[in-house]
């Protein structure tokens, strides 16, 4: 990953190119994946669908449920993850800091990427867990909302802060107490997602765009704006631009949102509303703004001059995919020691130049300016404190809410 011939380029830029040719990550990614998941699938009677499937009714927490650890025995860990969502070497068989941790515990770790979507991996994992049984896993990665759900339905375990000592210190502030998990019992974040304002300069052609508001009122703009088919992404920008607080709104809030769109939807104002599949429209100008996620922007911008970003003065979204160790899983002593592992600076820089997320690790900076400076004074991968000061997460959302909130979502996008 150090350079790439004939020309010389940067960790950020080889990560972007391959995975842009290895998966078509420009027109399909993880992102696009996990989001639907979480957008469609739960839209429209979705989640009644699940409480159909035997789940326990949501706020019923049982708590989680330990087997005997095998750890000190089995030097071993089985942990699932999404696609293209760790660092690869030059060969692209190997993890450099999977095997740096092996090296350094002795503990292997059978890396899976076998999450490709949230409701689809929860459907694999479920029978299981409500039966009490063994997933066959020791860590899980899923977005907040997923597992927000997992830890209210008492299926995945309380965390042993003795073997977290680098993640407990190491911690961004931003991510340390959200509402389903205060004070991160039971979780720890992988990632961070940012959500984000993102332009194309030459689309633009002089037009100042500062705010939601510029989207949604600036005639200039008409048919070329995009927002995001995530409901929590697109709403949260919204309630923030008209003064509210995603994490903590109304009933009358949100409606007020949905008519502020609807109303930009009704005059042509909003292109169209997408997954992923905005990048391919913003480079080619036919998008002139858009709702963006903040890891699309830095393989954008490596790849497009006309490609920037603005963070509104209102603020921006962020939610978090986190790492999990479900009930009964065999080896929780040495997950912990990998989840611990994560939240040391260097491993934790060598992911970050890799895969171009928010790193959620303090510290990590000068670490990582030593692979590559520019992500290092990226604010969209290690955000300074003017930044993170403005994030926003979504609160959390009571099942009768979810459902009602995608039903009107899927009806303004008309999904």
């Amino acid at each position: 990953m150090e350079q790439y011939e004939p020309e010389r380029m940067s960790p950020v830029q080889l990560a972007a190119l391959r995975r842009s040719f290895r998966n078509g990550r420009a027109s399909l990614s993880r992102r696009s994946l996990l989001r639907a998941s979480a957008g469609g699938a739960l839209a429209v009677g979705g989640l009644g669908a699940l409480s159909a499937c035997g789940i326990p009714a949501a706020g019923k927490t049982q708590g989680g449920v330990s087997a005997e650890d095998h750890s000190a025995k089995e030097k071993a860990i089985n942990f699932s993850n999404w696609t293209e969502y760790m660092d690869v070497d030059e060969s692209e068989k190997h993890h450099p800091t999977l095997d740096a941790f092996a090296k350094r515990t002795g503990i292997s770790v059978k890396y899976t990427e076998d999450i490709n979507d949230n409701v689809e991996f929860f459907g694999k994992i479920k029978p299981q867990l409500a039966a009490g049984q063994d997933t066959g896993r020791d860590i899980i990665v899923v977005t907040d909302w997923l597992a927000a759900r997992l830890i209210r339905f008492g299926w995945v375990q309380k965390l042993d802060a003795a073997n977290l000592p680098h993640a407990y210190t190491n911690l961004s502030a931003q991510f340390r107490n959200p509402d389903w998990d205060p004070g991160r019992a039971y979780s720890y974040p992988w990632q961070g997602i940012s959500t984000v304002i993102a332009y194309n300069k030459k689309a633009l052609d002089g037009v100042e765009v500062r705010s939601v508001s510029d989207l949604l009122d600036n005639p200039k703009l008409k048919g070329r704006v995009g927002f995001l088919s995530e409901m929590r992404d697109s709403m949260g920008m919204t309630l923030l631009d008209m003064g509210k607080d995603p994490a903590n709104f109304t009933d009358d809030d949100f409606d007020a949102a949905i008519a502020r769109l609807q109303k930009a939807v009704d005059k042509g104002q909003i292109r169209r509303f997408t997954g992923n599949d905005y990048t391919s429209d913003l480079t080619k100008g036919d998008l002139a703004a858009c709702v963006a996620w903040a890891g699309d922007v830095v393989q954008l911008k490596a790849d497009s001059p006309d490609v920037d970003f603005i963070i509104p003065d209102s603020g921006y979204m962020t939610s978090t995919d986190n790492m999990l160790i479900p009930n009964k899983a065999r080896h929780k002593t040495n997950a912990e020691r990998l989840m611990d592992f994560y939240y040391e600076p260097e491993p934790a820089a060598e992911l970050a130049a890799y895969i171009n997320y928010v790193c959620p690790v303090d510290g990590v900076k000068p670490y990582l300016a030593k692979i590559d400076k520019d992500a290092a004074n990226n604010p969209l991968i290690i955000p300074d404190k003017a930044m993170a000061a403005k994030s926003h997460p979504f609160r959390s959302l009571s099942q009768k809410e979810e459902t009602a909130y995608e039903e009107k979502f899927a009806k303004l996008t008309g999904a």
